[in-house]
């Protein structure tokens, strides 16, 4: 019901035509707070006081329709700025004061500070929507009952215990949420809310429902789950409208047979009670869910102990992709989320009910640690409550991207703990070539990620000595000797080889060779008390009697440093026939080089870079139906010709640029150049420039629609994409500059390719119809992600000639279509245009218009285009939420301190 609770948002965030929209500053220096009807306080810092500056500005005002301010300020400035209210937006149908933006440390969301409203907001006689949600609110303001007009109410997250008999005035009241108060009794006059169709009651301490709540005649969900209710009342059989009924984790022992009649239920949720036997009307309907009750079973002698399970069935849940949480009761679960990811709670693993929340990240260098030789083969899964513990083990999986080759490498989970992040034990599970699983047990709720490392050795070294050898070269061996520590401590071991041909190709040197790479580490700083024996074997090639011992070299790298130092003659080097042997008392990173050239250190950095980079190729494409949407992708060598081959049926573009080399966790740019500019604002956008972070084994992949400043009526505009490394220079680089720079190792600029906006065409229409005006607008809302005029286009250009079946599934009536075939008679592209954007006027400001589309569109057998509005939904739904997190109002807890930029970089 967690949906529910949050479906009339998109209403109150629509902000109509955004043809009209207007800005105003909030001071010298501050960015623009008002766009056309919306007034958004939330993202910013000193929200109130940005509110009382406006203030002093009325004329500006006075269009405000819809208002939202973050309730983290100080309780007397708030209370100033809502006071002014009702005076200067006179105009106001939406307002929303929410907390939880904030998170303490184990990212639990914090509540705002409002426990009351001034008694004037009464006075606003067009406010339809009011969210007060995640405040401390212990009873409803008073001024709340006076509202005549309020359509929605959400009162989530707050401390309520109970709610007046006034409730029962509000005449146009359709939804209201009171989910996780702490109500134990509704009030008698709540069944008078006639026009209430939407009640979402759960996660409180209700053990009862009046009678009278039969009188919503409209109700069509209620959502009582998680209360502490024994039975319900028999009038619920009078909700003849009720379509979904949420009763799981209660105390029921029976529920009224009466229910089977309702004439349009369609799910009846009994989950997690204490039913023992059911009606048998209800047994048999397919829309009942009875899962975790004792049903046919006798009463217990006594007590099961806290987490026994009662029902040998284990309840699965499959979440779709706009689902953010799930609950998990004491008889466990089996979830599967969206976008690969699997949980598995055991019976007993919690006492008692809890709700879990997830989301999947992007990676970014501040959220992703990786080694200096680390992939990244996933996105980021965050589960909250962080530093959760449970009574059994907690499986996880994580659907990850098959490498190209494990040779000496290993798939591992990694995730953060307290500030740090560590490598959990780790199962690979195979279902299909395509389809590899990281399984692991979860030691608490964090951050997870999935990386391909080179194969770790580790051992516990204790005061007595021990040997710890190389799994993937046995060759490598490390010797600690009795006394070595005086308490028990972890070491590990990495090992790395570079294949001789690199080398020789760097160095130009027939004869050089180098052993593998060896990467020592220990928990703590402190050095051994006795000197330790590290073993490595000779170059390939090379044995103890023919090598000569002057061209021989051991290098040592102590991190952060990035410097490789000659230290053969501060040790003793043992060389055997196979082996070479040192003593060290610290561990770091060590190599053994066989090389005539001098400064061996600066040709060892060069080579240890190398082992790191990756050779890509980057690409952009245009779609052959909407040039303004620009396919942006960084690819491996070894990937660009599949990529091509499956995109060029519906994109067209310049070959890929020169091949490039590129570390793990790169951050790069991709900079419009020559007229063309990315269409709109974007969280990845930075002054105009698109920001990538290469990951070799994932998509990198950005589809972004670009405009023009030029005339394209005169002619096409033929412009380009560059991309950079670090920032982009002022001036576009010349062709020579650009030939120039590509022979530098370390130049910003890495590849410029074309682009080119073909010139526009009146279209071709007769009558009314040849002065067509497409309004820009945008159909949707910041928080769940817009369709804008471009999306629009994209989507008229793909419907062809089915686009009457999507019209009539869109609801629109077949007199409708038959005056726009005929305004349109001899042009097909503007009878879809016609239909779509004036489908679309219409449905401004309207909650839901961008989901009616997909289902039409799905219904119309077009689900090639409804996933790719889905995809632009869910990239704005990101984009909101990134937008929210960049402004410091919902602080990104655990990304902030990640790891040091040395290890981010990998």
């Amino acid at each position: 019901m967690a949906t529910v609770a949050e479906g009339l948002e998109p209403e109150a965030a629509a902000t109509g035509d955004a043809a009209g929209a207007a800005a105003v500053d909030a001071g010298p220096g501050a960015a623009p707070l008002l766009a056309g009807k919306q007034l958004s306080l939330d993202l910013y810092p000193a929200g109130c006081q940005r509110l009382l500056h406006l203030c002093a500005q009325p004329s500006q005002l006075l269009q405000v329709e819809f208002l939202r301010l973050s309730t983290h300020e100080d309780p007397g400035l708030l209370e100033a700025a809502l006071a002014r209210v009702p005076a200067h937006l006179p105009r106001l149908r939406s307002l929303v004061l929410k907390g939880g933006q904030r998170r303490d440390k184990l990212g639990a969301c914090l509540p705002g500070t409002l426990t009351s409203l001034p008694a004037g907001l009464s006075g606003l006689g067009r406010l339809a929507h009011l969210d007060l949600s995640f405040n401390s609110l212990q009873t409803l303001p008073a001024c709340v009952p006076h509202m005549r007009g309020l359509d929605a109410l959400l009162l989530s997250h707050n401390r309520l215990s109970e709610l007046p008999e006034a409730l029962g005035a509000l005449p146009a009241l359709t939804f209201l949420t009171v989910t996780h108060n702490r109500l134990r009794a509704l009030p008698v006059a709540l069944g008078a809310l006639s026009t209430l169709q939407r009640l979402d009651l759960s996660e409180n301490l209700l053990d009862s429902l009046p009678a009278a709540i039969g009188g919503l005649s409209r109700l069509s969900e209620l959502n009582l789950a998680s209360n502490a209710l024994q039975s319900v009342p028999a009038s619920l059989a009078r909700l003849r409208c009720l379509r979904l009924l949420v009763l799981h984790s209660n105390r029921l022992t029976s529920v009224p047979a009466d229910l089977a009649g309702l004439p349009l239920l369609t799910q009846l949720d009994l989950r997690d009670n204490q039913l023992r036997a059911v009606p048998p009307e209800l047994l048999d309907a397919s829309f009942v869910r009875l899962q975790g009750n004792p049903l046919g079973e006798a009463p217990a002698a006594s007590p099961s102990p806290p987490g026994t399970p009662t029902d040998p069935e284990m309840p699965r849940l499959l979440l779709t992709s706009d689902a953010d949480s799930f609950p998990v009761t004491p008889w466990g679960c089996s979830v599967t989320l969206a976008r690969g990811v699997r949980l598995l709670f055991p019976a007993g693993a919690t006492t008692a009910p809890v709700t879990i929340h997830y989301q999947l990240w992007p990676p970014r260098p501040g959220l992703v640690s990786l080694g200096p030789h680390d992939s990244l083969l996933s996105s980021v899964l965050e589960l909250r409550p962080h530093g959760l513990t449970f009574w059994q083990d907690v499986s996880l999986w994580l659907l990850v991207v098959p490498p190209r080759t494990r040779l000496c490498r290993e798939v591992v989970v990694r995730t953060r703990s307290d500030g740090s992040w560590s490598d959990l034990e780790t199962f690979l599970e195979e279902e299909a070539p395509k389809r590899l699983w990281a399984r692991c047990q979860v030691p608490h709720f964090s951050w997870f990620l999935v990386v391909l490392r080179p194969v770790s050795n580790a051992c516990l070294v204790p005061p007595e000595g021990t040997l710890l050898c190389s799994s993937g070269h046995p060759g490598v061996k490390v010797t600690f000797p009795p006394g070595a520590t005086q308490e028990p401590r972890h070491v590990s071991m990495q090992v790395l080889r570079m294949a001789g041909r690199e080398l020789r190709a760097l160095l130009g040197e027939p004869e050089a060779a180098v052993s593998p790479l060896l990467r020592l580490s220990q928990s703590g700083p402190t050095p051994f008390l006795r000197p330790v024996t590290v073993q490595l074997p000779l170059p390939p090639g090379l044995t103890g009697l023919d090598l000569d011992r002057s061209r021989l070299h051991l290098l040592h790298r102590a991190p952060p440093e990035a410097t490789w130092d000659d230290i053969t003659a501060a040790v003793a080097l043992e060389v055997t026939h196979l082996y070479a042997r040192f003593q060290v008392t610290h561990f770091s990173w060590y190599w053994l080089w066989y090389t005539t050239k001098a400064r061996v250190g600066d040709l060892a950095r060069k080579a240890w870079e190398r082992l790191r980079l990756h050779r890509v190729n980057l690409i952009a494409l245009q779609r052959r139906r909407d040039p303004e949407q620009v396919l942006l992708q960084c690819l491996p060598r070894n990937k660009v010709d599949a990529t091509l081959q499956r995109l060029l049926e519906r994109y067209r573009g310049p070959e890929p640029s020169d091949t490039v080399e590129m570390f793990e966790g790169e951050k790069f740019f991709a900079a419009f150049e020559r007229g063309i500019e990315v269409d709109a604002d974007r969280p990845d956008c930075v002054e105009g420039r698109i920001c990538f972070v290469f990951y070799s084994h994932l998509k990198n992949v950005k589809e972004v629609y670009v405009t023009t400043a030029l005339d394209r009526e005169a002619q096409a505009v033929r412009g380009q994409v560059s991309f950079y490394r670090g920032s982009v220079p002022t001036e576009v680089p010349e062709e020579a500059e650009a030939a120039r720079q590509r022979k530098g190792a370390d130049a910003l600029w890495m590849a410029t390719l074309p682009l080119k906006l073909p010139r526009l065409r009146a279209p071709k229409g007769r009558g009314q119809g040849a002065s067509l005006s497409l309004a820009p607008l945008n159909l949707g809302d910041a928080e769940n992600g817009f369709l804008t005029q471009a999306n629009l286009l994209s989507v008229a250009g793909r419907l062809g000639p089915d686009w009457p079946t999507v019209a009539l599934h869109l609801g629109l009536p077949y007199r409708e279509l038959q005056r726009i075939r005929h305004a349109f008679r001899d042009d097909l592209d503007g009878q879809i245009r016609h239909m779509l954007f004036s489908w679309a006027e219409r449905q401004a400001g309207q909650p839901g218009a961008a989901g009616l589309l997909v289902r039409a569109l799905e219904q119309s057998d077009r689900r090639d285009v409804a996933e790719e509005v889905r995809a632009v939904l869910d990239l704005g739904h990101r984009k909101y939420q990134d937008s929210i997190r960049r402004t410091g109002l919902a602080p990104e807890d655990p990304p902030l301190p990640g790891p040091p930029a040395s290890q981010a970089l990998a």
